[in-house]
């Protein structure tokens, strides 16, 4: 299984041997899953028994915004401005000041290159940790700031392609005319082409496409900035990912309607190279007593998204109730009580 399901694809989003990676990566993702526990889902799969015992890793059903996860987020915004908070757009935190053990003020800087200081009283980033720490004035401490600017990432590109239709193909669960899988997500192993995930944005929520007879995917391709893949421009990319699908016998390029790519960097915090001495900078930056990392690249862990809102929230609570103590943020999703944490009801759950 390992050989035929995991091996490829999972060198492919690290871009690096297998054996090189932590096996904390591993524990991470699949807290509670076993052989066993996915032949037993199958057979209450079949039976229709059970349901309510289903592991949250193999659910089949969850709430899904009607327009995509941004929808969460736009209404957090409306309620944070409600409430007399401010929203900067187009402006990226470049550095923050320190002294006596806490972070007094945010440098900011705009698109135009203008600078700005915000006094801080706290501060919950969600930045990528070697970003936080290069910016720390006065700087991190020579062995910090080398473990930090070493961190290692993996970055991500999404070629969205609008089709008439897919091919048809006996194997794939499909209701539709226009051939499309009923499969959220596909995962691609073929070591031959460079795709690694399908989405089929239909099944997510059918809102997301004005022309329901149509298909809108999603490619994920993973790599590292800069190199071939990332600096493709945006036609070739379409071209190159148009042609993969085809290769497999997904698609013929000529149902290719339309196309968009997206880029976006610092997608996975990796857990290999130096990682090996993270330790060493959590612990220094659990030191200053108003900040609080949250999030996946904010804590350089390769959390879920219902995990990474959970350290947000004790973030929080943890400014509200004065504590300065991290360990409670930091040990969300390290034991299964946090990782699989899930109601009775399979409809109250979310991706």
């Amino acid at each position: 299984m390992y050989r035929t399901f995991f091996k490829d694809y999972t060198e492919k989003v690290w871009g690096t041997a297998c054996h090189q990676i932590s096996a904390e990566w591993g524990a991470q993702r699949i807290k509670g899953l076993s052989i066993t526990e996915a032949v037993r889902h199958a057979w209450r799969t079949v039976w229709k028994k059970d349901a309510a015992a289903t592991k949250t890793s193999l659910i089949e059903r969850f709430l899904y915004p009607r327009l995509g996860p941004g929808q969460l987020w736009e209404a957090v915004a409306v309620q944070m401005q409600a409430r007399g908070g401010e929203l900067c757009f187009g402006v990226r935190v470049s550095g923050l000041r320190h002294e006596n053990g806490r972070v007094c003020t945010l440098i900011t800087e705009n698109a135009d290159g203008e600078k700005n200081e915000i006094t801080a009283d706290y501060v919950i980033s969600t930045m990528p940790i070697k970003d936080l720490v290069a910016g720390m004035q006065p700087p991190a401490p020579m062995s910090v700031a080398a473990i930090a600017s070493e961190l290692p990432y993996r970055d991500f590109i999404t070629v969205g392609l609008l089709l008439r239709r897919m091919r048809a193909n006996a194997q794939a669960r499909t209701a539709s005319s226009s051939n499309m899988p009923a499969d959220n997500w596909i995962y691609i192993q073929e070591r031959d082409v460079r795709i690694g995930r399908l989405q089929v944005f239909n099944n997510w929520s059918p809102d997301l496409v004005d022309d329901k007879s149509k298909v809108w995917l999603g490619l994920e391709y993973f790599c590292q900035e800069g190199d071939q893949l990332w600096s493709m421009s945006d036609a070739e990319m379409i071209a190159f990912a148009s042609e993969e699908l085809e290769k497999i016998d997904m698609i013929d390029k000529a149902d290719v309607l339309d196309a968009t790519v997206v880029r976006v960097p610092k997608t996975y915090p990796a857990y290999f190279g130096a990682y090996k001495d993270f330790p060493r900078v959590r612990e220094w930056l659990d030191g200053f007593d108003n900040l609080f990392l949250v999030g996946r690249n904010g804590m350089h862990r390769y959390n879920n998204q219902d995990h990474s809102m959970l350290t947000a929230k004790l973030a929080v609570e943890s400014i509200l109730s004065g504590k300065t103590d991290k360990s409670a943020i930091w040990e969300i999703n390290v034991d299964d009580e946090y990782h699989e944490e899930r109601s009775g009801n399979p409809r109250e759950n979310m991706a």
